[in-house]
């Protein structure tokens, strides 16, 4: 049943449908460009990660070398 003030596709709203419309889409453009940007953050953090791993590869094993020649350094010295 419809009252005389209610139309057939109002929801329970009181604003006019076209107001509805823009606000949930500003509201939908504003989540989505929110979440673009933090799925962006998580990409570049992850790739930070995956440097960092690497570097510190690297550097341990340079530290490994770099202790191997003191060992034999130590080692002519006796």
């Amino acid at each position: 049943m419809l009252d005389g003030n209610r139309k057939p596709y109002d929801d329970g709203y009181k604003s006019p449908m076209r107001k509805l419309v823009k606000f949930f889409e500003n509201s939908r453009d504003s989540w989505k460009a929110k979440c673009q940007e933090a799925k962006y953050k998580v990409k570049m953090l992850q790739n930070k990660i995956r440097y960092l791993e690497k570097r510190k590869a690297e550097l341990n094993k340079r530290v490994k070398e770099l202790e191997g020649e003191l060992q034999q350094h130590r080692q002519k010295k006796l």
